[in-house]
């Protein structure tokens, strides 16, 4: 039996058109905003907010720090020594969960760096007179610390996320208004150069090198006018990378090994950078 057509209805056919995905606007249409086409346009959006945010705030200088979102306060470092013993006394057998517990054991001495990020967010937040504001990739570990540190000095500080596989929130110290997420880490470096007048490099892994040689190339090629890069813990640092055996191989020069700094405690790192911008000095006699 043939259907019945059924009857053309203008009202009911405007309000199918108002619900159609091809009527929404561009911009609030998130699947078409999501498609690989649109990549520009995000990259571009994702340039354009947090400077278009800061720059309402008045933002122009920032003192960077990078390092391991692994490395804790030794409260929650020795807590989660605790909590993967609880989990190998279950399953004995399981080497993956050993190792790991060997891991975390030793990421307890290293706790002593959050302890100086902390420091270090302080000191800038009391010191630097409103002029410099921390900026971190806004996570845990190091990056919380020296926003934490920020926050207990009285100061704002900024947090420039990255959506990951295993998704990273923001640390609770970050400042609401300042605490970014980006999808593409090319931009999000742009962010952390941009405004740059320090960057302090905690010891951390693939991330935190591929950060700090990106800035090195930057200061290097004079892309970036140079300024103080300081690296926190000498032996962690002499011990895994080699400046000398890179120099000797000629594929940097021997100035280049004078790019860094190195400093052991928050005071001598904010040290490095007050001498460099003359913050503290007396006044030049008139």
């Amino acid at each position: 039996m043939k259907k019945k057509e059924e009857k053309f209805d203008p009202q009911k056919q405007v309000l199918k058109l108002r619900r159609s995905k091809a009527f929404r606007k561009a911009y609030q249409d998130n699947e078409f905003m999501d498609r690989p086409e649109l990549r520009p346009m995000r990259l571009q959006l994702e340039l354009l907010k947090p400077e278009m945010l800061l720059q309402e705030h008045h933002i122009s200088e920032t003192i960077v720090v990078f390092g391991s979102a692994r490395i804790w306060s030794k409260e929650k470092a020795l807590q989660r020594v605790k909590d993967i013993e609880a989990l190998c006394k279950k399953d004995p057998g399981n080497s993956v969960l050993k190792n790991k517990l060997g891991s975390v054991k030793r990421l307890v001495e290293m706790s002593k760096y959050y302890e100086i990020g902390r420091e270090f967010g302080r000191l800038v937040a009391e010191k630097s007179g409103g002029r410099f504001i921390i900026v971190t990739g806004g996570g845990p570990g190091i990056m919380e610390s020296a926003n934490r540190g920020a926050f207990e000095g009285g100061a704002k500080s900024i947090g420039l996320n990255i959506t990951l596989p295993m998704e990273q929130g923001p640390n609770p110290y970050v400042s609401p208004e300042f605490a970014f997420r980006f999808h593409y880490f090319a931009i999000r470096k742009m962010h952390f150069m941009m405004r740059s007048r320090a960057l302090v490099v905690f010891p951390g892994g693939f991330g935190t090198f591929d950060e700090l040689y990106e800035a090195l190339t930057l200061v290097q090629t004079g892309k970036k006018r140079r300024y103080p890069v300081i690296m926190i813990g000498r032996k962690f640092w002499n011990e895994v990378v080699n400046l000398d055996a890179l120099a000797r191989y000629g594929v940097i020069s021997q100035e280049d090994k004078n790019l860094m700094h190195y400093a052991d405690s928050a005071q001598e790192a904010w040290d490095i950078i007050a001498k460099h911008y003359g913050i503290g000095e007396p006044a030049p006699e008139k």
